[in-house]
């Protein structure tokens, strides 16, 4: 089996992004997959849920020690999420492998890359002007379960949603919940989520052992780090980045030509600075740990 260091320090950079901001693995990974890397679209998908499966519980385990997993929401998640991505997974590798489909797959890819960027957006101006209170989390069983369904059928679909699309959903149903909050239970949640998509793409799908394994060794470090640091992440910073990178892959995803990706990379990157400017809240120092400790156990 052939190690390809390239795709190793795609799955680092990925790893560490997720880790530090929640965003799910398939709205960075399969893109770079399909874009730089030439990777079929459904190998691409598959490759990066089983990817995703083994990467989740490394960030999840961090987020638990620091108790910014809501747990009540967990179970109504995957209610919805669960059944959902394994139908996505097992219609997708019913449809078949042709270049046709293939292609079809492609612009499916980039459209739900558009959505999840506009969930992204909603959440960032939500977050902007909402100022949240401490207070019980009061759980929406019917709205929280209907989000697992939305999010679970678009990872099962295009592996695109685990984190950019149910974690700005939450967002807009509970705006209450901290950032920090967010991120730790997108990460806990997509794992039982990951876990029914991986195993429809592993029955149905086309999973590259070589492809997966070489993401996962720069992956696995990266995403524990990010987790570790995630509490004092340069949003204002990777947000923007990311923002970018992702309109530019979804155009290009769907076909639009090359000179108007760079253009439309950096309008997006800086429409988000501009709805990032905001003063920044005060944080106790004991909140905001550094990226080598840990927070202590209240």
């Amino acid at each position: 089996m052939h190690i390809d260091l390239t795709l190793t320090i795609a799955g680092a950079l990925v790893g560490l992004l997720v880790g530090l901001t929640g965003m799910g693995g398939g709205a960075l990974l399969t893109p770079i997959l399909v874009l730089i890397f030439g990777v079929p679209p459904l190998a691409a998908i598959s490759s990066d849920l089983v990817t995703s499966l083994v990467m989740k519980p490394v960030g999840a385990a961090v987020h638990l020690r620091r108790r910014t997993v809501q747990a009540p929401l967990l179970g109504w998640l995957a209610l919805g999420s669960v059944p959902a991505a394994f139908a996505g997974a097992v219609l997708i590798g019913h449809l078949g492998r042709s270049s046709a489909v293939q292609g079809r797959l492609k612009l499916l890819i980039g459209a739900v890359l558009l959505l999840s960027l506009s969930a992204t957006v909603a959440r960032t101006l939500i977050d902007r002007r909402t100022h949240r209170t401490p207070g019980p989390l009061t759980v929406r069983p019917a709205v929280t379960v209907l989000i697992g369904l939305i999010g679970g059928f678009a990872v099962g679909l295009t592996s695109v949603g685990a984190g950019s699309l149910i974690i700005a959903l939450l967002l807009i149903s509970y705006p209450r919940l901290s950032p920090a909050q967010l991120v730790g239970t997108d990460i806990a949640q997509a794992i039982p989520l990951v876990g029914a998509a991986a195993l429809g793409h592993l029955l149905f799908g086309e999973v590259r052992l070589a492809v997966t394994v070489s993401l996962l060794i720069g992956a696995l470090p990266a995403v524990y780090l990010g987790a570790r640091c995630s509490a004092q992440a340069p949003a204002t910073v990777t947000r923007p980045i990311i923002t970018g990178v992702l309109l530019a892959s979804a155009l290009a995803l769907l076909s639009v030509p090359p000179a108007v990706l760079a253009v439309a990379g950096l309008v997006g990157a800086g429409a988000m600075v501009l709805l990032d400017r905001r003063p920044a809240e005060p944080v106790a120092l004991a909140e905001q740990p550094g990226c080598g400790s840990v927070a202590p156990v209240r």
